[in-house]
């Protein structure tokens, strides 16, 4: 099943309802296009955190990863010091895992240098949505020739924790991509946006 009725009685993504947390997102976040450099970082950290766990699990965990990053402000956190690591290893509200925070802080610094190169986040990021739409199953695939490129040069400028499937999900959710299904009624909402939207 890749769509279910939501309460109106239109299709939706078929994850959507799969936890209380996600319909919400769902409606108004998830591939809705983002220009915001500090969201977008927010999400490239908080997509290698789900790494090997489930979005759920990140999901209901972002206000307090917001609080301990101090909102996920790049030039905040790029200065964190190994107290802070260890600060955030002893915060139980986040997933306490060292090397993924020590790959936000990194991360933090190499996206200041980032900016310097490309102007903002935005246009870098940019850089990578794809020409053509994907007209396959949203659901089947999770790599694309893009998030590969995508993940290359991220990593060729020492990001961490940044591989395809990651910087796919990233594509998925900050609207590099209209990947929800092609009958799910917010679709069409991504859709108009992406139009609106004008590219960094």
């Amino acid at each position: 099943m890749t769509t279910i009725l939501g309460q109106d009685g239109q299709p939706r993504c078929g994850w959507s309802g799969a936890a209380p947390e996600f319909p919400d997102y769902h409606e108004t976040e998830w591939g809705f296009p983002v220009d915001d450099d500090q969201r977008l970082f927010e999400k490239v950290c908080l997509e290698s955190f789900q790494s090997g766990l489930s979005w759920r699990t990140i999901l209901v965990k972002r206000e307090n990863f917001r609080a301990a990053f101090d909102g996920f402000d790049f030039n905040k956190v790029a200065h964190y010091n190994e107290q802070d690591v260890e600060r955030l290893l002893q915060n139980a509200g986040i997933v306490r895992h060292r090397g993924k925070i020590e790959a936000v802080i990194n991360n933090a610094k190499r996206a200041q240098e980032l900016v310097l190169e490309a102007g903002s986040l935005a246009a870098f990021f940019w850089r990578f949505e794809p020409q053509t739409e994907n007209l396959a199953d949203p659901q089947t695939v999770s790599i694309t020739d893009e998030s590969i490129a995508l993940s290359k040069a991220l990593k060729k400028r020492g990001w961490k924790f940044v591989g395809p499937t990651t910087a796919y999900a990233f594509m998925q959710a900050m609207g590099l991509v209209n990947d929800h299904e092609h009958d799910c009624v917010v679709r069409t909402k991504v859709a108009e946006a992406r139009k609106r939207f004008v590219c960094p």
